[in-house]
C-alpha cells in the first residue's frame, strides 16, 4: 500500500492529537469496552483475604559467653535470603499444615470430594497462598497469606510465624543441648571413676596397714613431684581430648546437605569456608535472578549454575577436610594421652624401684584419686557454666504482631483494576487509531489529490446532517456549494450552454446529495438548470426532490415518452427535473450514445447547465456511455473512503475516453477536521451569523457574468412547485 510522505513521515504532535479527535468515537468505544470487561470480569473473581504476621530475624553471633560484651546484630542479606527460603520448606509448612488439617481444608475450599496429599498442599501453599517478603535493609520479614478465607489465611500466617520461631529457638539451642548432655555423660562417668578409685585407696590402706598416712601430705621427693606434674598434664590432655572427641562425633553425625546452616550461623571458625559461603550465596542469587527472566538453555543461566556448582563441589570439599582436620586434631590429642600415660607408667616403674616401694602403690592410688576427683570437679565447673549460657534468652526471633482476619478482600482490587484498565484500553484504542491512520490509502489531503491526481479541487463540501431546506437555509452550510459553483463557472467556457455530469470511484460517496444541492444553488443564483437523474441502477434524485420518478430518462430514451412529458419543471427555483425513470433491467449501451447527443443538443437550446447525476465509474459500465456524451467530468472523492489506487483507476478509466475532467470535489469533510482541509471548513463559518443582506451579497458573487440583478432571490424561500 502506498504511503503518503507528507501526511506521515512529517507528523506532528498537533496532527497526531487531531488524528485522536477525528477518532474519538472509535477510542472512546475501544476504552469503554476494555474499562466494561476488566469491571465484568473483576466482578466475577473470586474474592480473596491477605493476612500478615511480622516477625524479626537476627543472625545469631555463635556461643554465648558470660561476662564479655556481645556485639550488636547487624543487617545481612544472604542470612535473610536463607530464612525466607526456610520460612517456605517442607521443614516449616509440613508441620503447619499438619496442625491446621490444610489438607481437608484445602479440598473443601478447591472443591475436591477428597483430602489432597499434602505435597500437593504444600505446593499449593507455596504458589498460590504464600508469600515471604521484606523492605530492603530490614530484618523485619512479612509473612503474607493469600485465601478466599479470612480466618483460614489468618491461621496460617500465625502458625507459621509461631513454628518458624519455635524452630529457630531450637535451632540456637540445639548444640548446647546437645553438649550439655555429653558433659553430664561424661560427669557420671567421671564419679563412677572417682568412687572405684576411692575404694581401692582404702583397700590399700588397709592391705598396708597405714590408716595413720595423712593423703594430702605433700613429700619434698623430687621423683613424686615430678610424677604429679605429670599426672597433672596428663589430666589436662584428657580433658582436651574428651572436648575434641566431642566436636568431631558431633560434626560426623550432622548430615552433608545441613552442615552449610553450622558455617552461616559461625560455628566453624574458618576463614577459607566462610569465603565460599558468601561466594556460594551470591552465586545461588545470581542463578534465582536469572532464572526469573532468562530461559533454562540461556548460555548465561547455564554459566551461573555450572559456577555455583562449582563453588558448591569446593565448599563440600572444604567441609569434609574440616571433618578430616577435627579426627586428626582428635587422635593428636589421644596420641599425646597414650604417650603421657606411657611416659608417667614408665615413671612409676621406676618409681616402684626406688627405696620407697612399700608405700608408692598407696602413694599413686591417693594420687591418682586426687587427679580424678579433680577431673571430676573440672567437669562439674564447666556442666554449671554451660547450664548458665543455656539459660541466657535467646533473642534471635521476635513475632512482631498476629495476624487478624481481614475485613475486606485484597483482591481484586477494583481501583486498580479500574485505573489498569484505563490505562491499556487508552494505549490498545490508541494503537488501533494509529494502526487506522498508517494504514490508510485514502486521500487525506488537497494537496496528496492535487498531486497525485494532476487535477483542480474544484470544492470542499464538509460532513452535515442538516436536512436539505435547513442547509440551504444557513449561508454558512450552503457556502461550500456556493465555492463549488464559482470555480465551476470558471472551469466552463463563459456564456456557452454546458453539459457536465458528476460521478464518483465507488457507490455511496455522496455524490447524488451533493449534485442535487449544486443544482438548486445554480437554479436559484439565476442559472436555468435541468438535473437528468442518470443513475439507472441506484436512482436517488426523486427520493431527494421528493418527485414522481416515472416517466423519466429511460423512458425517454426507449422512445416510450417524449421530452416534455419527462421533464418536470420548476422543481425550485430555476431549476428543472428529469427523474430516472422506470428502469427495470435496463442499461446504458453505444446504441443509446448517438440518442444521448441528440437530447443534450436539444437541451442547450433551453438550459444554461445540463447536469447529469452519474453511476460510479468502476464496476458500472453505464458511466462510460455518459462521459462520452458530456462535454466535461466532475469527479468527487469522500473524504477517507476508498483507497487512492481506486480513484487513480477510475481517473484513468475517464481519461481513456478522452472526456475532460474538470476538476475534483472533496466530500463529507469533518468540520474542522485538520489537515490542509480546515482552511475551508473553518473559513465557511465566516458567514453564519450574516444576515439577510450578506446572503444575497454571497449569492451576487456566485451568480455567473451574465446574469443580472432580477435573477437573485432568497435561499430562504421555501421551494415552490410548478
Amino acid at each position: 500500500m502506498a504511503a503518503h510522505p507528507a501526511s506521515k513521515d512529517n507528523t506532528s504532535l498537533a496532527d497526531f492529537l487531531q488524528i485522536l479527535r477525528l477518532r474519538k468515537v472509535l477510542l472512546l468505544l475501544i476504552l469503554a469496552l476494555v474499562v466494561l470487561t476488566t469491571l465484568g470480569v473483576t466482578a466475577f473473581l473470586p474474592k480473596t483475604y491477605q493476612a500478615t504476621t511480622k516477625i524479626r530475624v537476627e543472625k545469631p553471633e555463635g556461643e554465648v559467653k558470660l561476662f564479655q560484651t556481645q556485639s550488636s546484630a547487624y543487617f545481612d542479606p544472604y542470612f535473610l535470603q536463607d530464612q525466607f527460603r526456610i520460612l517456605q520448606s517442607e521443614k516449616i509448612l509440613y508441620p503447619v499444615i499438619k496442625n491446621l488439617n490444610l489438607n481437608e481444608r484445602l479440598a473443601a475450599m478447591l472443591g475436591a470430594t477428597a483430602a489432597l496429599p499434602q505435597a500437593y498442599s504444600y505446593r499449593y501453599l507455596v504458589d498460590r497462598m504464600l508469600r515471604v517478603e521484606s523492605q530492603r535493609s530490614s530484618s523485619i520479614i512479612e509473612i503474607n497469606v493469600s485465601a478466599q478465607d479470612s480466618r483460614l489465611a489468618a491461621d496460617i500466617a500465625n502458625e507459621i510465624a509461631r513454628f518458624y520461631s519455635e524452630d529457630r529457638v531450637s535451632l540456637a539451642t540445639s548444640e548446647q543441648r546437645e553438649g550439655l548432655a555429653q558433659l553430664r555423660r561424661e560427669l557420671e562417668s567421671q564419679e563412677r571413676v572417682v568412687s572405684a578409685q576411692r575404694d581401692a585407696v582404702e583397700k590399700l590402706r588397709k592391705d598396708l596397714n597405714i590408716s595413720g598416712v595423712d593423703l594430702n601430705a605433700r613429700y619434698s621427693d623430687m621423683e613424686i613431684e615430678t610424677l604429679r606434674q605429670m599426672q597433672n598434664s596428663l589430666i589436662a590432655l584428657r580433658v582436651d581430648s574428651i572436648g575434641r572427641k566431642t566436636r568431631w562425633e558431633r560434626f560426623k553425625s550432622i548430615p552433608v546437605a545441613d552442615r552449610m546452616a553450622l558455617v552461616n550461623s559461625e560455628l566453624i571458625q574458618d576463614q577459607n569456608i566462610q569465603n565460599l559461603l558468601q561466594a556460594y550465596l551470591v552465586a545461588d542469587q545470581n542463578v534465582t535472578r536469572l532464572k526469573g527472566r532468562l530461559g533454562e538453555a540461556h548460555p548465561e543461566l547455564i554459566a551461573a549454575v555450572d559456577s555455583r556448582a562449582k563453588i558448591r563441589e569446593q565448599l563440600d570439599a572444604q567441609l569434609r577436610g574440616y571433618e578430616s582436620a577435627l579426627e586428626i586434631a582428635y587422635k593428636e590429642a589421644e596420641a599425646r594421652v597414650a604417650e603421657l600415660e606411657g611416659q608417667l607408667a614408665r615413671a612409676k616403674v621406676d618409681q616402684i624401684l626406688s627405696a620407697r616401694d612399700r608405700l608408692r602403690p598407696f602413694e599413686e592410688a591417693a594420687q591418682k584419686l586426687e587427679d580424678e576427683t579433680r577431673l571430676m570437679t573440672t567437669l562439674k565447673l564447666t556442666l554449671r557454666q554451660r547450664e548458665i549460657d543455656f539459660q541466657v534468652p535467646k533473642k534471635t526471633i521476635e513475632i512482631l504482631n498476629l495476624a487478624e482476619p481481614a475485613v475486606r478482600p485484597s483482591k481484586p482490587n477494583w481501583s486498580i483494576n479500574f485505573l489498569a484498565a484505563l490505562f491499556f484500553g487508552s494505549l490498545l484504542g490508541i494503537g488501533v487509531v494509529v494502526l487506522l491512520e498508517y494504514f490508510d490509502t485514502s486521500f487525506r489531503t488537497v494537496s496528496d489529490v492535487e498531486t497525485r491526481l494532476k487535477l483542480p479541487v474544484l470544492g470542499v463540501v464538509p460532513f452535515n446532517r442538516e436536512p436539505l431546506h435547513e442547509l440551504l437555509d444557513n449561508p454558512a452550510d450552503a457556502e461550500p456549494y456556493r465555492v463549488l459553483h464559482t470555480n465551476l463557472n470558471l472551469a466552463l467556457p463563459p456564456g456557452q450552454p454546458y453539459a457536465f455530469m458528476i460521478c464518483s470511484a465507488g457507490p455511496g460517496e455522496g455524490k447524488s446529495t451533493t449534485l442535487h444541492h449544486l443544482a438548486r444553488l445554480m437554479g436559484a443564483v439565476g442559472e436555468r438548470i435541468v438535473l437528468i437523474d442518470s443513475d439507472l441502477r441506484r436512482p436517488a434524485q426523486h427520493r431527494l426532490a421528493a418527485r414522481p420518478k416515472e416517466p423519466g430518462f429511460a423512458d425517454l430514451l426507449l422512445g416510450r415518452q417524449t421530452l416534455d412529458k419527462v421533464t418536470q419543471r420548476a422543481i425550485a427555483p430555476g431549476l428543472d427535473f428529469i427523474p430516472s425513470g422506470a428502469t427495470g433491467d435496463f442499461t446504458l449501451g453505444l446504441l443509446h450514445l448517438h440518442r444521448m447527443k441528440d437530447l443534450i443538443a436539444e437541451l442547450r437550446g433551453r438550459y444554461d447547465k445540463i447536469i447529469f447525476d452519474s453511476p460510479p465509474v468502476i464496476g458500472v459500465s453505464d458511466t462510460t456511455v455518459l462521459a462520452s456524451a458530456v462535454d466535461g467530468v466532475v469527479l468527487l472523492i469522500q473524504h477517507r473512503r476508498n483507497p487512492q489506487s481506486m480513484v487513480l483507476r477510475a481517473q484513468q478509466i475517464i481519461g481513456g475516453l478522452n472526456a475532460r475532467l474538470l476538476g475534483v470535489v472533496l466530500n463529507q469533510v469533518p468540520l474542522g477536521g485538520g489537515e490542509d482541509y480546515g482552511y475551508y471548513t473553518h473559513n465557511y463559518a465566516y458567514y453564519s451569523d450574516s444576515g439577510k443582506k450578506r446572503r444575497r451579497r454571497s449569492a451576487d458573487s456566485a451568480r455567473p457574468s451574465g446574469s443580472t440583478g432580477d435573477d437573485r432571490m432568497d435561499l430562504t424561500e421555501p421551494d415552490s412547485k410548478r
